[in-house]
């Protein structure tokens, strides 16, 4: 439903009950992607989607922009229902794939030119230049393809999915291969851009990078939703924290006392217990520490990170 104040749909992206069986080959057995996947994207938000590898992710991205057909369900795009208006769905899509597909005998503004064209950018509405200059580009608008770096490459992949403006940005893991310095340019302009209303959908196996990133985080596994929630609520899905003790003395072994409380030694000799919130204390824990004879020269806790959530949702 579109936001009575604004005008806008409440939601960027809607998903409901979405299947995707895809048919036996001579090679492969039939096989359902995608098993009844319920998704919402709230409008202006950066929404990660993350999965291991085979969990559905670039099926569901697909299908949103018409590479391929649905089995069941309903898609809405901007509002838009994607079966009755599908060009004007995809229109709202701007998507960055995985893999990086440009003619490397054109330079990177041909490439947006061409781009542009394609999605019927009048010449005066054209913005190639100014894309280019935001993505650090513009130095090299006039050189092959094939002559830029692969980093470069990936945020050329960024200016073609922007030439028209689209009001929603996939990310297909677009940092894989790219360096530090690169990586954080792009997300200030990834940042830039949702800060000027663009939702962000982001799929990326790095994971400290969705945590910084998401504002709400969906996990796929087998083709199906297994959590979608806000970042801060899906951080606090495991109920438990990690002391981290830097003993006076510092151990070899973990001291018979404290067996019960399954410690670990780390490389750097510190003593970390892992405890339930609830069931322990940082007072209690200390105690016992203290009857085990175990000096403390330093401590520090532990959250849970979005990795230890993420492993432990797929792995079960």
């Amino acid at each position: 439903m579109p936001d009575s104040t604004s005008g806008l749909p409440a939601l960027a992206i809607s998903a409901k009950g979405l299947t995707k069986t895809y048919a036996a080959s001579k090679k492969m057995p039939a096989k359902q992607a995608l098993k009844g996947v319920d998704l919402a994207v709230p409008r202006g938000s950066i929404f990660g989607l993350l999965g291991p590898n085979g969990a559905g992710k670039s099926t569901f991205i697909n299908i949103l922009a018409g590479l391929v057909n649905k089995t069941s369900g309903a898609v809405s795009v901007w509002g838009i229902d994607a079966d009755r208006n599908p060009r004007e769905a995809r229109a709202a899509l701007g998507v960055v794939p995985q893999e990086i597909n440009m003619d490397p005998f054109f330079t990177p503004r041909e490439t947006l030119e061409l781009m542009a064209g394609f999605y019927g950018v009048p010449g005066p509405e054209r913005r190639t230049d100014e894309i280019l200059d935001a993505l650090g580009l513009g130095d090299k608008k006039h050189a092959y393809v094939r002559q830029l770096s692969g980093g470069m490459k990936r945020r050329l992949m960024v200016a073609k999915a922007m030439v028209h403006s689209p009001p929603i940005l996939i990310l297909d893991e677009p940092t894989a291969g790219v360096d530090v310095e690169l990586r954080r340019s792009l997300w200030e302009y990834v940042r830039k851009l949702n800060g000027q209303g663009v939702t962000i959908v982001l799929t990326t196996h790095y994971l400290e990078e969705a945590q910084e990133m998401c504002d709400e985080i969906a996990i796929i596994n087998h083709g199906q939703v297994i959590a979608c929630e806000p970042t801060h609520k899906l951080l606090r899905r495991l109920n438990h924290k990690t002391l981290v003790v830097r003993t006076e003395q510092g151990l070899n072994t973990v001291p018979e006392a404290l067996a019960d409380l399954s410690p670990t030694i780390r490389k750097d000799g510190q003593l970390a217990i892992t405890y339930r919130i609830g069931e322990q204390s940082i007072e209690g824990l200390l105690t016992r520490l203290r009857d085990a004879k175990v000096g403390i020269s330093d401590l520090a806790t532990e959250e849970p990170d979005l990795e230890d959530v993420f492993v432990s949702l797929t792995s079960a």
